[in-house]
């Protein structure tokens, strides 16, 4: 795991920090921004990213499902599933809808069922903790038990508590000092 986090961050820190001044989800202002899309869709770090998430994940299997809110969530659960095959696990993927849909079927959690089942919500990056929440509440919604919340990276802006205080565990594949930011 060693190797895979030391290279995952690398990539981070050389793709996806921008150096400026920036406005966060909470309105504070940041001197960097962490654009993990950047990364999490390029195709020498997405299993890098799978990789080092499901090291991360192996404290709360068995989980049978990942997934969180669109749109930063769902590169990492699908780097995740797909790395998860190499390693012999039945891992599924889900993606959380800000909203239900109006049309169709009007989920707000799409692919496999998780009624019943062990899901562990994934992000890329959370400042507030607000998404991953979100995608919880739904989640639990539609049947889930929430077993954890893991992201990417964790900014330090107080997400952790956040989610700790809701009553979801919360781990980070990375921090600031992993990237060389503080």
């Amino acid at each position: 795991m060693v190797e895979a986090k030391e290279q995952l961050a690398t990539f981070i820190a050389e793709l996806a920090v921008q150096h400026g001044d920036f406005t966060l989800t909470s309105g504070k202002k940041a001197s960097f921004y962490i654009d993990l899309r950047q990364v999490s869709l390029d195709h020498r770090v997405a299993p890098l990213i799978g990789d080092v998430m499901l090291d991360v994940l192996d404290e709360f299997a068995p989980v049978d499902i990942v997934g969180g809110l669109t749109m930063g969530a769902d590169p990492i659960a699908s780097a995740m599933l797909h790395r998860g095959v190499l390693r012999g696990l039945s891992l599924d993927a889900c993606v959380v809808r800000k909203e239900p849909k109006d049309h169709g079927m009007g989920r707000q959690v799409e692919g496999p069922d998780v009624d019943g089942k062990k899901v562990v919500v994934v992000e890329d990056t959370s400042t507030t903790g607000g998404s991953p929440l979100k995608a919880a509440k739904a989640l639990e919604a539609a049947g889930a038990t929430i077993v954890a919340v893991l992201v990417v990276v964790d900014r330090d802006t107080g997400a952790k508590q956040v989610i700790e205080d809701a009553g979801y565990p919360y781990r980070a594949a990375l921090g600031l000092s992993d990237l060389g930011l503080q």
